[in-house]
């Protein structure tokens, strides 16, 4: 199991030992938030914070887009850093045309699904993409409680990728937590993304171990 601690949940004003903290862990991934207070109702962080991080560590920089118009900002994300960039179908006119400049910059390419956006509207993109990104809470805000029809929507997604032999990953984010993670792992997940449960906990590198404990049972 892939584990992507998602950094809106750590102390900003301790940024750098947090850092320090994932990359000593056996955390994979940093998951970066990024909000523009339109395509959801917050604001969290931009490109200098990106930019950052980048610089503080060596492990691959996961980034989420919950912005308007995502495609003005492929190019610069990536020089910020990015190695994986995800947008969201429901901000994107143009997909297939965003999906290909996203790997035309040498990034991963991303789609993400808000809860109530319908997996089957992937059917004439899946192809062409490298990861979905499931949304188990209402995008915009962290500490949120996991809604449980997605695990359905985990389900119907991977039989799906199984049946036509791709190999794309899933990713869910929101709500994820050690009570509900050997489930979504069971229904086909390959990347967890945990903010609270890992940055609130109290030792949040043995929380990140037990999420790696994790394995996907099911074919």
């Amino acid at each position: 199991m892939i584990v992507s601690p998602s950094l809106l949940a750590s102390d900003f004003l301790n940024l750098g030992a947090e850092c320090k903290m994932l990359n000593e862990s056996e955390a994979d991934w940093f998951h970066l938030d990024i909000m523009d207070g339109s395509f959801v109702p917050n604001i969290s962080y931009g490109l200098p914070v990106v930019e950052q991080i980048r610089k503080a560590t060596m492990k691959i920089c996961d980034v989420h887009l919950m912005i308007e118009a995502p495609d003005r900002y492929i190019e610069a994300f990536r020089k910020a850093g990015a190695d994986i960039l995800t947008v969201h179908i429901e901000a994107c006119r143009h997909l297939h045309r965003t999906i290909q400049e996203i790997k035309k910059m040498g990034m991963i390419a991303g789609v993400a699904l808000n809860p109530h956006t319908p997996v089957q509207l992937l059917q004439d993109i899946l192809q062409d993409i490298d990861l979905v990104l499931i949304m188990t809470v209402n995008p915009g805000f962290g500490g949120q409680k996991f809604i449980p029809h997605t695990l359905n929507k985990v389900k119907m997604l991977r039989q799906r990728i199984d049946q036509l032999g791709l190999d794309v990953k899933i990713e869910v984010d929101g709500g994820v937590t050690l009570e509900n993670a050997q489930a979504l792992a069971d229904a086909g997940a390959d990347i967890l993304v945990a903010g609270s449960s890992i940055f609130n906990a109290p030792d949040p590198s043995a929380a990140i171990a037990s999420f790696k404990k994790i394995s996907r049972q099911s074919t």
